[in-house]
């Protein structure tokens, strides 16, 4: 596999999977639930317990000169006190926060299982993996593209310093839980496995080449062309059927589509990745305004005289947001300057639509359809993921046989050096 380079998204993780026929064709989920735009139908939905996510914590450094190793094990079932470091980070206030998270990670202090795929796994420690450079960074630490030595697999690791502040530990572990629990999808990026080095919590991940952001903007700016319609097609049907998994399946709300979060490869897989700010449904319903890239946030999210929450459609909003960008080059939305002019266009204005004056000729009327349902600006009109299933335009690319990976291939051989490069150096990065 051909060296892989970061994404301006710091969490951007690449596979190392491939499939076995060239094609990439993805087929559509059928629909499982009946879910449609009716708001009765959702009420009628039993409350989900919420997943307790943010009671989960780091582990604190073993080597810390704040903590011995003495009081670490000694700590196993008590609280004690937030210790604050000299950066005005906190520890994890209990051990058992940090038990419960080996637990589900299947770790072993140092040492761990890296499982590949069904058939692979080894057991591995941070001594069987080769650091081949940086390939992403944020406030939790880095990302590392690196090479596990007894498969020869390339994997993406994630490195959570023990001195990250619990804001960035809840996120962390959030997006942690979401993508151990969903290794069955084949549209969510893979976890492999999750050891501890010298205090610092390394998680492994599937490889991926690029985020969707840094390609598109490479193929309208530097190769100016456009993105095909049924490579955007099969982009639009990957990222629904994992949205529609993470509600059917863990009852998440991801709240943060944009195409930094979508990640493309050589091979011809598009996956959804970083849950750190995805959301509990209860009733359906989710309450947190806070959460997520505001340039992509739906109306009912942006609006204050609406305080009943929102659901899944405003995420069916970001994906059209989306959908718009990749397909124009651009975002729909010119720059804002305070949260009041958004507010001013965003609730108060006619949504983006897609239309033939914009586009030209070059986009079909199922496709232009598709996305100006998903940016219909009344969430209550807007179709949850059953009904976007069935649209024509999914429906198509679901039957429609596109060699996804002879396209993707050819975008990312025609950037060569350019894929190591971050999306600033590439003087692609916007201001939104």
């Amino acid at each position: 596999m051909s060296d892989i380079s970061s994404s301006s998204d710091t969490s951007t993780a690449s596979q190392i999977n491939t499939n076995t026929n060239g094609s990439s064709s993805l087929a559509a989920k059928q629909p499982t639930d009946g879910e449609g735009v009716s708001e009765a139908a959702e009420v009628e939905e039993q409350p989900v317990k919420p997943v307790t996510v943010s009671e989960t914590k780091i582990p604190p450094s073993a080597s810390s000169s704040m903590i011995s190793n003495r009081s670490m094990a000694s700590a196993t079932s008590t609280m004690r006190p937030n210790l604050i470091l000299t950066d005005g980070a906190r520890l994890p206030t209990s051990t058992s926060q940090i038990d419960k998270f080996r637990v589900d990670s299947g770790l072993q202090g140092t040492s761990g299982k890296l499982k590949i795929s069904p058939e692979l796994t080894f057991d591995f420690t941070a001594e069987d993996l080769e650091d081949l450079g940086e390939i992403g960074r944020g406030a939790y630490g880095t990302v590392q593209k690196m090479l596990h030595c007894k498969s020869q697999s390339l994997i993406a690791v994630k490195r959570i310093r023990c001195t990250v502040d619990e804001r960035e530990q809840k996120k962390l572990m959030m997006d942690l839980e979401v993508v151990m629990k969903s290794n069955s999808c084949p549209f969510i990026v893979q976890f492999f496995g999750a050891i501890f080095k010298e205090g610092d919590c390394w998680i492994c991940m599937e490889l991926m080449d690029a985020s969707l952001d840094k390609f598109y903007k490479y193929v309208y700016r530097k190769m100016n062309q456009t993105m095909p319609e049924n490579i955007i097609g099969k982009i639009a049907l990957a990222t629904v059927q994992a949205l529609s998994y993470l509600k059917d399946q863990l009852k998440i709300i991801h709240r943060d589509v944009k195409p930094s979060n979508i990640l493309l490869d050589r091979e011809g897989n598009i996956k959804l990745c970083d849950f750190g700010i995805s959301g509990q449904l209860v009733d359906s319903i989710a309450q947190s305004r806070d959460a997520g890239c505001r340039p992509y946030m739906a109306p009912e999210r942006i609006d204050p005289n609406t305080s009943k929450g929102y659901d899944i459609r405003s995420d069916v909003w970001s994906l059209g947001i989306t959908l718009y960008e990749i397909s124009t080059g651009k975002f729909p939305y010119p720059k804002w300057n305070s949260i009041f002019e958004q507010l001013c266009q965003v609730v108060q204005g006619d949504p983006p639509q897609l239309g033939r004056p914009m586009s030209g000729s070059t986009f079909s009327n199922e496709f232009m359809a598709f996305v100006n349902t998903c940016l219909i600006k009344d969430h209550l009109q807007r179709p949850k993921y059953t009904r976007l299933l069935q649209h024509p335009f999914l429906v198509r690319s679901a039957n429609e046989v596109v060699d996804v990976k002879g396209y993707l291939s050819y975008v990312f051989d025609s950037m060569g050096p350019y894929l190591q490069k971050r999306l600033e150096d590439l003087t692609l990065l916007d201001d939104y």
